[in-house]
C-alpha cells in the first residue's frame, strides 16, 4: 500500500509542477539582422509562452506542451548579438573538430541533416558529438546545440530560405553556453 502511495504522490507532484519561460539573456532586438525583434516577439512571447501556459493551465497535449517549452528554453538561452566571424572555441570545437573535422564540415553536415527532415521538428549536435533530430517536440538529455527546423523560426525573416536561416544562425550561438552544457 506504501508503494501505491508513493507512485500517487510523484503523479501528483508532477501534475501540480509549474512551467516557466526563460528570461532572454537580451533584448528581442539585439539578434538583428539574424532573427528580427519581430520574429523574437512572435516565436518568444507567443509560441514558447503559449506551451508554458497551457501546460500550466493544463490544456492540450501536456508532453507535447512540456517538451516545447523545454526545448525552446535552451533554443532562446543559446544566442547572443550577431558577430562576423563566430566560430566553437574550448570543448566544442574540440569535440566538432573530432567527429567532423572542421567546422566548415560541420555546418554543412547540419545542413544535410536539417534539409532531410520532412516537415517541422529540431536538429541538435549530441554531447557525444551526432547530429540527432527531433520530430514534432521531445524532451532530450543530450543536448549540447539546438536548432528549431519548425517554419515559425524561420518564414517571417527569411520566407521559404530555411538554408540562409541555417547560414545565419551560426552568427548569433554563443559558444560559452555551449561549453556550459
Amino acid at each position: 500500500m506504501d508503494d501505491l502511495r508513493q507512485i500517487i504522490d510523484l503523479i501528483e507532484a508532477k501534475s501540480s509542477r509549474q512551467l516557466e519561460l526563460k528570461k532572454l539573456p537580451y533584448a528581442k532586438s539585439s539578434l538583428s539582422p539574424v532573427l528580427s525583434a519581430k520574429n523574437i516577439e512572435n516565436h518568444y512571447d507567443k509560441l514558447a509562452r503559449g506551451y508554458v501556459d497551457r501546460y500550466n493551465a493544463k490544456e492540450g497535449d501536456p508532453v507535447f506542451n512540456e517538451a516545447g517549452a523545454f526545448l525552446h528554453n535552451l533554443f532562446f538561452e543559446q544566442f547572443q548579438a550577431p558577430k562576423s566571424s563566430n566560430r566553437p572555441s574550448g570543448p566544442v570545437a574540440a569535440l566538432i573538430d573530432k567527429k567532423y573535422g572542421s567546422f566548415v564540415a560541420f555546418k554543412s553536415k547540419v545542413l544535410e541533416t536539417a534539409m532531410g527532415i520532412q516537415g517541422s521538428g529540431w536538429v541538435y549536435l549530441s554531447k557525444s558529438g551526432e547530429l540527432k533530430t527531433i520530430k514534432n517536440h521531445a524532451k532530450r538529455n543530450d543536448i549540447k546545440l539546438l536548432i528549431d527546423w519548425w517554419e515559425h523560426a524561420w518564414y517571417m525573416d527569411y520566407g521559404t530560405d530555411k538554408k540562409k536561416y541555417l547560414e545565419n544562425i551560426w552568427r548569433i550561438i554563443n559558444w560559452t553556453v555551449i561549453n556550459s552544457r
